[in-house]
């Protein structure tokens, strides 16, 4: 066997054997490539194939003429009278074929081929050069279906396996802070800066465990994409330590993290012999510690969950107490009441374990302590009181989930039809009274504006519009409209309809409940000073 072949069969055998890439692939890449350069060279109009032959390992190149009459493309027709005249036998419509002899062993044939088709094939210029073309055209076609192959080796192998633990070690850190993990076999995968978890830093040859979040099948670099953020990471931890999540005696119904800070994960048990709680801790903590230690000594708080939501969520928000529970099932909200000394603990630093108890419970958590909580009820009672002289109505409507005058006047004829002692009959009243109620209590606070020594802020000013509770204030502020002057410069009523979220007919009547604030009500008096 030449050399060339044998050069080029071993470069096909040695790089299927260490990139475990198919060889046919390989083949297909190399006719490929000897295709290009062909056409590159000979021209793009000539009818060329190129082949590998697995006898000599070497691709041929052989180019077709077709039998016509009448000529219109020398390069891909041929008449009878032509190849008679070249010795060849041949009927209209036929094809023949011509190798073309390129490779440098090769030359004799090719001489001898340019003697006695020359003429026919032109190829005679061309043929000197295209053997180092060929060459060079070939390893770059071929180190870039390498490459393509590798890549889609990469993705079959681990597109099924994403949100499993993967362990790798540091190669190197590239621009970006990417750091770039070793996966074995030459796959590399990458951790890019929003996936990693803070404070925690590396060095080339560390070890690593990080969740395969995706698989970027376009992505330049490294097609993995690797997390120690995600809350899957977590998840599959306990899941690696403890055999009962594992076989599904216990399972992880919910986790909420704050990557390198705390983390809650709340589990259930389907055996009633076993605690899923102690199950996850281990003996002597054993289990939950060593998910701390892979987690770089994050905190882990492991909860029973329960199918009450009240009974969760207070055993989301431990360590600390909850002395009340308020559900707002409408708004998915519940305001625990906690005692007054344990209040910074529910909240945590920075709000951490109550925005940690949220996320685990999906429930949007108020937390108030208990006097706060008392002097919020005694407000609401003061308020409900003033629709009428029986203690008991103001009662029933503050157990019924209402807090202020406009909720009864907002509230539907449902709602307040179902609350203990008022009919549907009661209803209109309810909120003509609830209605009348309120104008009045905005008026006291505006006399009451009109004796301060003090100028109002502009929420307080806003509150004094007809209409505007602290909801509608709320809604306001968030959206660009916090004081009085700014909804009276508002010309567009659509505009603030949008922005604010109020509706069409309410944002109507807010413009109009302004501009009667501003002539006929403010200032009440001049403000001392």
């Amino acid at each position: 066997m030449q050399q060339s072949a044998l050069s080029l069969q071993h470069v096909i055998e040695q790089v299927s054997q260490e990139k475990g890439i198919d060889a046919k692939i390989l083949v297909e890449a190399t006719e490929q490539a000897i295709l290009t350069a062909a056409k590159k060279t000979f021209g793009p109009d000539r009818e060329l194939e190129a082949r590998f032959n697995t006898e000599s390992g070497a691709v041929d190149l052989f180019q077709y003429m077709t039998v016509v009459e009448s000529v219109e493309n020398s390069e891909q027709e041929i008449t009878v009278e032509e190849a008679e005249t070249h010795g060849l036998e041949a009927e209209i419509g036929e094809e023949l074929g011509f190798q073309i002899f390129y490779l440098p062993e090769d030359r004799e044939k090719a001489r001898e081929q340019d003697k006695q088709f020359g003429e026919l094939l032109g190829l005679e210029q061309s043929r000197s050069r295209f053997g180092r073309i060929a060459a060079q055209t070939a390893k770059q076609v071929i180190i870039q279906r390498v490459r393509d192959a590798e890549r889609e080796r990469v993705f079959l192998e681990y597109k099924g396996r994403q949100g499993e633990i993967i362990t790798g070690v540091v190669r190197r850190f590239e621009r970006g802070s990417n750091i770039i993990v070793d996966l074995g076999r030459g796959v590399e995968a990458v951790l890019p800066p929003r996936e990693q978890t803070p404070r925690e830093s590396y060095r080339p040859g560390d070890r690593i465990v990080a969740l395969l979040k995706d698989i970027d099948r376009e992505a330049r670099g490294p097609q993995i994409i690797l997390s120690r953020t995600d809350v899957g990471i977590l998840v599959k931890l306990f899941e690696m330590e403890v055999p009962e999540i594992y076989e599904g005696i216990v399972r992880i119904v919910a986790a909420a993290r704050e990557p390198g800070a705390r983390s809650k994960i709340a589990v259930s048990s389907r055996d009633s012999d076993v605690d899923p709680v102690g199950a996850c801790v281990g003996m002597k903590g054993s289990r939950v510690q060593a998910v701390v230690q892979e987690l770089r000594g994050e905190k882990i708080d492991i909860v029973p969950w329960d199918r009450d939501p009240a009974r969760f969520v207070c055993n989301a928000i431990a360590p600390a107490e909850v002395v009340r529970v308020v559900i707002d099932e409408g708004n998915s909200n519940m305001e625990l009441v906690v005692p007054d000394a344990k209040l910074s603990l529910a909240i945590g630093r920075r709000g951490q374990n109550v925005r940690l108890a949220s996320q685990l419970s999906g429930w949007r958590l108020d937390i108030v302590s208990e006097s706060r909580f008392q002097q919020i009820e005694e407000e609401a009672m003061a308020a409900l009181s003033r629709l009428s002289a029986d203690e008991e109505l103001s009662r029933s409507l503050y157990r019924m989930g209402f807090r202020s005058l406009d909720e009864v006047v907002e509230a539907s004829e449902g709602e307040l039809a179902s609350v203990p002692g008022v009919s549907a009959e009661d209803v209109a009243k309810l909120r003509e009274d609830a209605a009348s109620a309120m104008e009045d209590l905005r008026r006291e606070r505006l006399a009451a504006m009109a004796e301060a020594t003090e100028a109002p802020s502009e929420r307080d000013k806003l509150l004094l519009v007809r209409g505007v509770n602290s909801r509608v204030a709320d809604k306001l502020e968030q959206n660009s409209y916090s004081s009085v002057d700014a909804i009276a410069g508002e010309e567009d009523t659509d505009r603030l309809a949008i922005k604010s979220g109020l509706g069409a007919a309410r944002a109507q009547a807010l413009k109009a409940a302004v501009a009667d604030f501003v002539q006929t009500e403010w200032p009440p008096v001049e403000v001392k000073m």
